[in-house]
């Protein structure tokens, strides 16, 4: 992973970035989306080297609250929608600020977990700006094993090492753990739902789950090849919620075929 950047959007949030890949602006680009706990730092080589595969250039960053971007404020709550108001709002905003062109060159999307959410949001919102998108244990809807987990790790977050072990990937590791689970575990967001959003999908889109994800279930990505038009399904063996890093060769090898198939470009 090349060095962070930082870019101030309107409204004063500074938001980390990196660039990896191809060196050339006129080249596509993958934008990659991090995951419920993510930042930067925690894709490790994974974004450099799929875009050198590729052949692409990689655009990736921390959201708001998350790596070295700005931090939650304590005494603030996410919304049921901060997902759809990342896609919809602040992803636009940020491709914006960095110049791209994206009713000229859409780029292509490529989301892990909350990433892959947010990414499928941001596909059905704005049709012919997006190439297409891969997206990686996504979530279309609230299961009793995302919850269950995600309880599960707020205990190890108080009880174990694990916020140590977080605080090297985020300057405020409270700002992203709190965010994230305090919003995933509200009562009101056990209705959250996407799906109704799908059918405006019209790009290509890879979807990909591993067997053993213990944040949710083939269900996910099975309703989106059923409800998405054209999109393709990826099962991994021997593999949990992270096959970025469980099983990057499988992984790699499938979007290079993906991309390949579905675009003229690279």
């Amino acid at each position: 992973m090349s060095a962070s950047e930082h870019i101030v959007l309107p409204g004063g949030d500074t938001i980390e970035i990196a660039r990896v890949g191809r060196d050339d602006r006129t080249g596509p680009l993958m934008v990659f989306l991090h995951e419920g706990l993510g930042s930067v730092a925690m894709w490790r080589d994974f974004p450099a080297r799929l875009c050198a595969a590729a052949g692409m250039r990689g655009l990736v960053y921390s959201r708001r609250g998350y790596g070295r971007s700005t931090p939650r404020p304590p005494d603030e709550r996410w919304a049921q929608d901060f997902m759809h108001r990342h896609a919809r709002e602040t992803l636009p905003t940020l491709l914006d600020a960095i110049g791209e062109d994206v009713a000229r060159r859409p780029p292509w999307l490529f989301g892990h977990s909350d990433g892959g959410s947010i990414a499928l949001i941001h596909a059905a919102s704005f049709p012919g700006r997006i190439a297409g998108a891969v997206v990686v244990a996504p979530h279309v809807f609230v299961e009793p094993i995302s919850i269950a987990s995600i309880e599960a790790i707020r205990v190890a977050y108080a009880e174990t090492d694990l916020r140590g072990r977080m605080a090297r990937f985020h300057d405020d590791v409270d700002s992203a753990f709190f965010g994230w689970s305090d919003a995933w575990l509200s009562p009101a967001f056990h209705d959250w739902d996407i799906t109704a959003l799908l059918p405006a999908i019209h790009c290509p889109v890879l979807a990909v789950q591993g067997h053993d994800d213990e944040y949710g279930t083939m269900a996910q990505v099975q309703t989106i090849v059923r409800t998405v038009p054209g999109a393709e399904l990826l099962a991994l063996d021997r593999c949990g919620h992270s096959p970025h890093r469980e099983q990057p060769e499988a992984l790699t090898e499938a979007v290079l075929d993906f991309l390949r198939r579905r675009s003229a470009r690279p």
